[in-house]
């Protein structure tokens, strides 16, 4: 099938670069998607499902500050409210009055505060996103495993070595991974879940209109079922799916099971 990346690009929005990758191009009849990745998960990971979305969407994934190929200094705020804040004016940088947007993990808290504060972000699609916070229990993965994999990458990785951390992925999933995590910076990494436990994302909830989507990991511990409860108290418009046999990356471990659980979320199905 032919491939649906159109091409990578940079912008200057919140006063940083934001890297991006495009893939399907302009639709006058649906908004625009939006893809924020997790915490070291830089833009080109998430080209495989971007393919996807951009046979029925204008598609756009995005390298959070301090991943990819976008701004990362040892001077940088990487802080949640500052994320959102790039989310909001990428929306704006890249000439949309209104997109959609889907965000994994860290991406989905992200896609939760920017959503709480912009009216150009459509419908939330929110992948397994961590709900711990202030006196919640703690999110289950450990910040080493992301620094010693990140340390590794730095000094040359491959894919072999990268398996130790990743053992259910493919060959190829593990080959770009050990490509690209050096590109995460320690100090946004260490921000980021320091945030997983600081940031109190259940108070957005609230004040989130958007059409919004939750999709929960058969396999994974991020979201029990009390989690779900709350956020649909929170959130009445929230619908819920479940990837049964998926863990945390749901992508990853069952690609053709996380489409058909977007289904038509965003306007259009996309399998």
């Amino acid at each position: 099938m032919e491939s649906t990346f159109l091409y990578g690009a940079n912008v200057n929005a919140n006063g940083i670069r934001q890297h991006y990758l495009r893939y399907g191009g302009a639709r006058e009849d649906r908004d625009a998607i939006v893809v924020v990745p997790g915490i070291t998960s830089p833009a080109v990971t998430w080209g495989f499902v971007a393919e996807t979305l951009g046979r029925q969407f204008d598609t756009y994934v995005l390298d959070v500050r301090g991943r990819g190929l976008s701004e990362a200094s040892s001077t940088l705020d990487y802080s949640l409210d500052a994320q959102a804040a790039d989310l909001v004016a990428f929306i704006e940088a890249i000439g949309v009055k209104q997109a959609s947007v889907l965000g994994h993990s860290m991406g989905a808290r992200i896609a939760l505060r920017a959503a709480r504060q912009a009216k150009s972000i459509g419908r939330l699609a929110l992948i397994d996103p961590p709900v711990s916070g202030p006196g919640r229990r703690a999110y289950p993965a450990q910040l080493a495993w992301y620094i010693d994999s990140i340390a590794l990458a730095r000094e040359g990785i491959d894919a072999e070595g990268m398996r130790a951390f990743c053992p259910s992925w493919t060959d190829a999933q593990l080959r770009l991974r050990a490509q690209w995590l050096h590109t995460c910076d320690e100090r946004a990494i260490r921000a980021s879940f320091e945030g997983f436990h600081a940031d109190d994302i259940h108070a957005d909830m609230p004040h989130v209109r958007q059409p919004a989507l939750l999709m929960t990991a058969g396999k994974g511990d991020v979201i029990r079922s009390e989690d779900i409860a709350e956020m649909r108290e929170l959130m009445p418009q929230l619908e819920v799916v479940n990837v049964h046999g998926a863990g945390h990356m749901i992508p990853w471990d069952d690609e053709r099971g996380f489409h058909r659980a977007l289904g038509s979320f965003f306007g259009a199905p996309l399998i």
